[in-house]
């Protein structure tokens, strides 16, 4: 269902009016079985909004599940973009977890008490929640505690491998690619990559590949900073030197981080766990150089844009500091959410207005393509400001559209594809058979190694 989207700054004062008084009793450290009968207990008091799925299991057979809200649980309606949040990466980060778990609590109260800013929410995105992308490193964690949580007892899973570690490594081609003109989105994966990722990994891909999420966030902890792409440093590694890696699109990428810094109650002030980041933002690479993780992974193989976001000094805060926690990130995970609503969305179409999947959209002057999903529809974030967007399919003969996009909800822009002229093919000259015995050789095939 599709409702007129107009942020205002009072559905903030109203958000935080309406919000339920927060008491320490209401926040808790949730193991494995405590945070699914937290996510089953959702279920049950906003059936109708909600759906609880797995994504796959971890290496000791724990389920990663997720909590999906929507008004059409289980079912992508046109027009109405994907999202998600990811918590608990790093098994010994547990603020992410508890938050997410709290915040699904706080979408079914607030819609079940007539929020309008939520109920809009939910009617008009697909929210996708997984609370813990790393259940069996936070067991390992948990059972020391906060008292004696060492810095990277269970940051890795069960196998002790560090999941931010181990997504294919996208950005070396993708920096191969931008020196050759080569593609610019989607990249290939490398041949056997299901056999070099973990479990945890491996289910996080597929649930990309099932889902086009268009915008995403990855909470962790250690620092508080919204991190945003690239995370992986174009410059061979300089000890002791780190060096600025911009997207295409690193104007809306600083402008999400900035979106949930401002809207968190202390990120934004820079000075935090004894670092200074300059609006609580920070270039992946500037920091310090990392590969193979998840938000650069996003950006190359999907439609998504996802950004890091580093919300406690602590890795594991005592209980007692939930509720703080919980105060100073609320806004700032409603407010980045509806950044899903802004730049352009539409149908593509071909002449008999059946819908084009896989069709690319192309902005001028931004060398980052999204594409279509299998719905024929197509979500490009972008900053206010007047765009070309060109549609494009194989088959068809290319659309190109001007576009002017304001700072309120996205703006609808639709194409229709015309089928392209047939080709006569050109005559084939006669094969000699006494010059060509032996086929030729394959040509050689160069993968992302």
């Amino acid at each position: 269902m599709q409702q007129r989207w107009t942020p205002s700054w009072l559905a903030a004062v109203l958000l935080g009016l309406m919000g339920l008084l927060v008491s320490g009793s209401d926040f808790q450290h949730h193991r494995f079985e405590d945070m699914v009968r937290a996510l089953f207990a959702v279920q049950s008091e906003c059936p109708y909004i909600t759906r609880i799925y797995s994504i796959g299991r971890s290496v000791e057979g724990r389920h990663l599940y997720v909590l999906e809200f929507s008004d059409n649980p289980g079912i992508h309606e046109a027009l109405e973009p994907e999202f998600k949040y990811v918590g608990n990466m790093h098994g010994n980060e547990v603020l992410g977890r508890e938050l997410l778990i709290k915040f699904s609590q706080f979408l079914c109260e607030e819609y079940r008490a007539g929020n309008q800013r939520i109920m809009r929410l939910i009617h008009d995105t697909r929210i996708h929640i997984l609370p813990s992308m790393n259940p069996d490193g936070y067991e390992v964690a948990a059972r020391q505690g906060p008292e004696f949580n060492g810095y990277l007892v269970g940051r890795g899973n069960a196998r002790e491998m560090d999941l931010n570690r181990n997504f294919p490594d996208l950005n070396a081609l993708m920096y191969y690619y931008e020196k050759t003109n080569g593609r610019n989105h989607h990249l290939p994966l490398p041949d056997n990559w299901e056999q070099q990722v973990e479990p945890e990994t491996l289910a996080v891909i597929k649930w990309m590949q099932n889902y086009n999420f268009v915008l995403s966030a990855n909470l962790h902890g250690g620092a508080v900073v919204a991190n945003y792409p690239f995370d992986k440093s174009r410059d061979p590694r300089i000890r002791g030197r780190t060096t600025y890696a911009a997207t295409p699109d690193d104007k809306i990428f600083r402008q999400l981080a900035r979106t949930y810094s401002y809207a968190h109650s202390w990120m934004h002030k820079g000075w935090n766990c004894g670092d200074f980041f300059d609006e609580g933002i920070t270039n992946g690479a500037s920091w310090y150089s990392l590969s193979k993780g998840m938000q650069d992974f996003n950006y190359l193989y999907t439609n998504c844009f996802e950004i890091t976001l580093e919300l406690s000094c602590d890795k594991f805060p005592p209980a007692s500091a939930l509720p703080r926690e919980w105060l100073g990130n609320r806004e700032a995970l409603v407010s980045y959410l509806e950044q899903v609503h802004h730049g352009i969305k539409g149908m593509v179409y071909d002449e008999n207005n059946n819908p084009i999947g896989n069709a690319e959209i192309a902005v001028a002057g931004i060398h980052h393509d999204v594409t279509s999903g299998v719905d024929g529809d197509y979500f490009r974030l972008l900053l206010p400001g007047t765009y070309t967007v060109t549609a494009s399919a194989p088959g068809y003969l290319s659309s190109t559209s001007t576009v002017t996009v304001g700072p309120a909800e996205a703006i609808q822009l639709h194409f229709y594809l015309k089928t392209a002229p047939k080709q006569n093919p050109k005559p084939v000259k006669p094969h000699n058979s006494k010059k060509n015995l032996s086929s030729p050789k394959a040509p050689l095939k160069l993968g992302p190694r």
